[in-house]
């Protein structure tokens, strides 16, 4: 395999990892799964992480359930603002700042947040190779009662 094959590969798999979080663009999340950014990160927009507080108190148990939603301008339309948000420390999730925070990713969420073209049909194209996955049916497969682990082999889904 040429080197560039292998380059081109990497950049494919790159460019899936950061459009499948892209979905964020619309939704909630719970404050129980934004809560430790809000209160302890410092990539985070600090008016962002003021707004969040109001609805989100420190304290694990209270206010768990709360919503907010991941995009705080646009959070019913699909477009690319999840981007634009990144760029300027205002993902709400830990998991999506890290797209755009110094590492190999940048450099496309910087394309996504100011070309939306470019954005839509990488994201039409990664949805639609997600689905062409074949899942495991029958005996080929397992129905998992917790994700991170096998099934026993007595229990059934």
């Amino acid at each position: 395999m040429s080197k560039d094959c292998s380059l081109n590969r990497a950049n494919v798999y790159l460019i899936r990892v950061v459009d499948f979080p892209s979905s964020h663009t619309i939704g909630q999340a719970r404050c129980t799964n934004f809560r430790a950014r809000i209160y302890n990160e410092t990539n985070l927009d600090s008016s962002l992480a003021q707004t969040r507080q109001g609805n989100c108190p420190r304290t694990a148990g209270s206010g768990d359930n709360n919503l907010a939603p991941l995009d705080l301008q646009t959070p019913t339309t699909f477009e690319n603002n999840y981007y634009k948000n990144l760029v300027n420390r205002r993902g709400l999730l830990h998991s999506d700042q890290q797209l755009f925070n110094g590492g190999s990713t940048d450099s496309i969420v910087m394309t996504y947040s100011s070309n939306p073209n470019t954005f839509n049909s990488d994201f039409v194209a990664a949805m639609i190779k997600m689905g062409d996955i074949k899942p495991l049916t029958g005996t080929n497969g397992e129905i998992r009662k917790n994700c991170r682990r096998r099934n026993s082999k007595l229990s059934t889904a």
